[in-house]
């Protein structure tokens, strides 16, 4: 089976169930948003910087970006429909958040991204994540979503700024704060 299909080439797509929308609708701009955060979920697992535990919480989470994205592709008449989304997925980020943080030093202070240069590629991917989720809530907006979903990937975003945070404290890379 060829990759290109050249049914795309108009500026158009099949959503799960047949119906062509333009490349540029709201449904694929939440889905293409998620696509894009799993390829920087992507590297920074491929990372040999982030705590050991992180690599199967990130494994996870790209398994369920896909769940996701199929969801978000699916038109309500299509004859295939995605599984609720299940809310212990959003428990387990929360978990491994909570597990990061018990290593990390306390303090009250806004963190600049960087440091490290996986640091810096959670954060991106975190704001990458942030986007997602406005696009998700916006999709919301005319197309049932399942709320399970902006739950979780709201979660993700508070896991990647942890583990930017772990990815610093890990390498002995000093955190840099705002206006210091």
């Amino acid at each position: 089976m060829k990759v290109y299909t050249r049914t795309g080439d108009k500026g158009t797509t099949s959503l799960v169930g047949g119906t062509r929308i333009a490349k540029d609708d709201p449904r694929l701009e939440a889905y293409g948003t998620v696509d894009e955060l799993n390829s920087w979920l992507g590297l920074l697992e491929s990372s040999q910087a982030i705590p050991t535990a992180a690599h199967a919480t990130l494994t996870s989470a790209m398994n369920r970006l896909f769940d996701i994205g199929s969801a978000l592709a699916t038109e309500a008449e299509s004859s295939w429909q995605p599984q609720p989304f299940p809310d212990e997925a959003t428990k387990e980020l929360e978990d491994a958040i909570d597990l990061l943080e018990e290593e990390l030093p306390r303090h009250n202070k806004f963190v600049l991204p960087g440091g490290h240069a996986d640091s810096a590629r959670a954060n991106i991917a975190r704001t990458v994540a942030r986007r997602a989720e406005r696009r998700i809530i916006t999709l919301a907006s005319a197309v049932d979503v399942d709320a399970e979903i902006v739950k979780y990937v709201n979660r993700l975003s508070d896991y990647l700024f942890v583990l930017s945070r772990a990815i610093n404290h890990a390498t002995g890379t000093p955190e840099r704060f705002w206006n210091e």
